[in-house]
């Protein structure tokens, strides 16, 4: 191995000096390199040149720090759907007015800056870092931090301001997160705030255990203008879902009566803890699908120091998460079924080729995340309701040839053909990649895409989903497998008072570098907090507990879980 002395260099950023630059790690016997990319030490955060590599069917990630020695992790594990992903990889679209000026070493000089390769899908607001419950696995919490960081209103709108006036596409998407978000007792005009302000879609990220006990709220919350919740959901059990596994029926059937249609599920994925129960979260959102659209399973990321043994304990990876599912859905839903998220990038390009207008991209690199459709068939045994089949999207349209055509019509488009006409035999043509006799009841996939591409806007999407169930796959990075390749083409961007956009796995995985040391510039303390707002309102009082026997006696739990009462354990 070799230091390339004259690339090492220190950068000071705040309390923390950095330095640039490191041993070249080698390949050994019976290892392919993938990739060249840089990574971060994750003792000392030095940047350092890294390396992807295949060895014995799946993917690791390798660096060398001088001073705290080399690490290997698990990248993907799955080779061979590392490369069909990696095949879909496109070139990411800069910000015209990014928020930093100057350009720097990735992931340091957040906000966003000019090298970073992706505008914001998805903005994350925290209204707070209050949580009622504790978590092992969770990023962070008050008691965690050490004070409380509950943005103002006004801050609120700035934030907004921000992501509106991003260039060429202001963004249109906010999630409300936390700690726990219903804890605001202005939730309800935070929102109003943000969707008078142009934002199309405003999600919730919650545990849901707030509805319990109020119940009103939710429906007040669809009111104002959530469009969808965020639902924590981590398996169908108590033992994988000790969360709020007793309160989800609750939850469920609140949101039936306040209308709130729109429901994801969002399991945290561990080896070992709730990975062989991924099939039955599938089949638990397909029974509840006149609330729940998606399942975004999202593989743990491991923060803080863990030896290599823990990380192989609990580490599990996008293609991992993804066999599981075809093992315990019986293979209705086959790893072939998968696309990486830029594969939808054709739809976009083609639709801004043929409007002239500049749309969205999901130029993430491949290997952040994947996702399918699927459609669903019941069936009613023992008078119960079951699925009886699921069948994935590609299972009746040719989306890769659909893909190739789009990709063909946009480059015909912007080599100057009719408008006009290539719309016309788009919309004609679709039909050729619909294998109608494979289509599930009641679908009619063929009407559903050409009012995409025809109306282009959020009600003819809204009905395609409405019609599916959205399953989704994102695994955040932790310092372990950090590329900074990735970072840099994150589409999910943290907004904070000081107008900075910051991307997930640099907010969250380089705390004290940007979430903790922006967060705490607008915080107070827990003992002030609690003065402000009364005992309870923080700290050890102000956690949730339940009723076990209360909550799992009611026919409602139990028609809920009906069809995995064998499964739950008992009390």
């Amino acid at each position: 191995m070799t230091i390339a002395q004259e690339f090492i260099r220190k950068i000071s950023l705040g309390s923390r000096e950095i330095i640039i630059g490191g041993p070249i790690p080698e390949l050994r016997k019976g290892e392919v390199l993938l990739r060249r990319t840089a990574s971060l030490c994750p003792e000392c955060y030095r940047y350092l040149p890294a390396v992807v590599f295949e060895r014995d069917g799946k993917v690791f990630i390798r660096k060398i720090c001088p001073e705290h020695g080399e690490v290997e992790e698990l990248y993907w594990g799955d080779a061979r759907q590392f490369k069909r992903a990696m095949r879909y990889e496109v070139r990411g679209r800069r910000l015209e007015n990014p928020q930093v000026s100057e350009v720097g070493v990735c992931p340091f000089n957040c906000g966003l800056c000019p090298i970073h390769l992706n505008m914001t899908a998805l903005a994350n607001i925290v209204l707070t870092n209050r949580c009622n419950l504790s978590c092992w696995y969770c990023f962070f919490y008050a008691e965690k931090a050490g004070c409380v960081y509950e943005p103002t209103i006004e801050e609120i709108r700035k934030m907004v301001e921000v992501l509106r006036n991003e260039k060429p596409v202001p963004c249109n998407a906010v999630q409300l997160t936390g700690g726990e978000p219903t804890l605001r007792d202005d939730l309800v005009e935070i929102v109003r705030t943000i969707k008078s302000m142009g934002i199309d879609h405003v999600q919730l990220n919650t545990h849901g255990i707030t509805f319990v006990r109020k119940p009103e709220l939710l429906a007040e919350l669809r009111d104002a203008g959530v469009n969808t919740l965020y639902l924590s959901f981590d398996g169908i059990t108590p033992r994988t879902n000790p969360k709020n596994h007793w309160e989800i029926p609750y939850i469920l059937d609140i949101a039936r009566k306040a209308r709130m249609t729109s429901i994801v599920l969002v399991p945290t994925v561990i080896r070992g803890i709730n990975d062989h129960e991924v099939g039955d979260v599938i089949k638990f959102a397909a029974l509840n699908i006149d609330v729940i659209r998606g399942v975004n399973f999202q593989p743990v990321s491991l923060t803080g120091q863990m030896p290599r043994s823990e990380r192989g304990k609990y580490r599990i990876t996008i293609p991992e998460v993804i066999s599981r599912i075809e093992e315990q859905t019986e293979g209705q839903i086959p790893k072939e079924a998968w696309y990486p998220i830029p594969f939808s990038v054709a739809i976009s390009e083609f639709v801004e080729a043929l409007s002239g207008k500049p749309q969205y991209k999901f130029t993430n690199h491949p290997a952040c995340g994947m996702a399918t459709y699927v459609f669903l068939e019941f069936e009613y045994t023992e008078g119960m309701k079951r699925v009886r089949r699921i069948v994935p999207i590609t299972e009746f349209l040719d989306v890769e040839g659909l893909h190739e055509y789009l990709t063909e019509k946009a480059e015909d488009l912007r080599r100057g053909s009719n408008r006009y006409i290539v719309g016309l035999k788009v919309l004609y043509n679709i039909r050729k990649f619909i294998r109608k006799e494979k289509q599930p009841e009641g679908v009619d996939l063929m009407s559903l895409l050409r009012k995409i591409f025809l109306y282009r806007n959020y009600d003819a999407l809204g009905e395609f989903h409405y019609k599916s169930l959205f399953l989704g796959m994102m695994h955040f990075m932790d310092l372990y497998n950090y590329d900074v390749q990735r970072v840099m083409r994150c589409c999910i961007h943290y907004a904070l008072p000081n107008g900075k956009l910051i991307p997930f796995c640099a907010f969250n995985v380089l705390p004290d570098l940007y979430r903790d040391k922006y967060q705490r510039e607008h915080s107070i303390s827990l003992e002030e907090y609690s003065r402000l707002h009364g005992e309870g309102s923080v700290g050890e009082k102000s956690k949730y507990h339940r009723d076990v026997e209360k909550l799992s006696s009611t026919e409602l739990y139990k028609l809920t879980y009906g069809p995995f009462m064998k499964k739950i354990e008992p009390r």
